[in-house]
């Protein structure tokens, strides 16, 4: 490829990268302000089985944290796009962004528009990434390529790991019990009592 196309290439990469920020920087803050989501007054008296797919998502969509949660995510993606040493990120984590969209989409929107532009987005993300793929090279290098536990352990520590991770799942439920125990003690004791006739009988 000569001098002029490969800058040419790499011009188109960079419009790319722009037009994946605009979009995901849009549907992010819309989300934010009330633009995206939701349903009517009117539409909420609807029974759930009248209100259509596309609604009944809308109005799941539209509750908080999650829409927020959306939003946020999307402009922070499109950002990390803008800039030259954050593209990578960028282009990595709007992969699951486009994607889940896509699923939605073809779940309970139902608009082929959607789908075809949605597949376009991400087929220009994986052009930046394959751009990049010196860089994603030894980006993937580095995170898979040579990975053990720092030390070697005998094989009986290996046999027991099961049991360790639940022993693991028990210690993380120790602070909620206790906190439980100290704001509702009466409901905390009978409730242990409850599983363990449970368990025992």
């Amino acid at each position: 490829m000569t001098e002029k196309k490969q800058k040419l290439w790499d011009y188109c990469i960079l419009c790319a990268r722009v037009l994946l920020a605009l979009i995901l920087f849009i549907y992010g803050w819309a989300k934010l302000t009330d633009g995206q989501f939701g349903v009517t007054a009117k539409e909420m008296e609807k029974p759930v089985n009248e209100l259509g797919l596309f609604k009944l998502s809308w109005y799941l969509f539209n509750q908080e944290p999650f829409k927020s949660f959306i939003g946020i995510s999307q402009i922070i993606t499109s950002l990390l796009l803008v800039y030259n040493r954050t593209l990578i990120l960028g282009a990595l984590i709007s992969i699951p962004i486009l994607l889940n969209i896509l699923i939605i989409d073809i779940t309970y929107i139902k608009m082929t528009g959607f789908y075809w532009r949605l597949s376009y987005y991400l087929i220009l993300d994986f052009l930046i990434l394959w751009h990049y793929r010196d860089r994603m090279y030894l980006a993937f290098k580095s995170i898979f390529l040579g990975i053990s536990t720092k030390f070697k352990y005998p094989i009986w520590a290996y046999l027991i790991l099961p049991i360790m991770a639940i022993g693991l799942e028990i210690f993380g439920a120790i602070p909620r019990f206790l906190v439980e125990l100290i704001v509702n003690p009466s409901e905390t004791i009978k409730s242990i009592s409850e599983l363990t006739k449970s368990i025992f009988n």
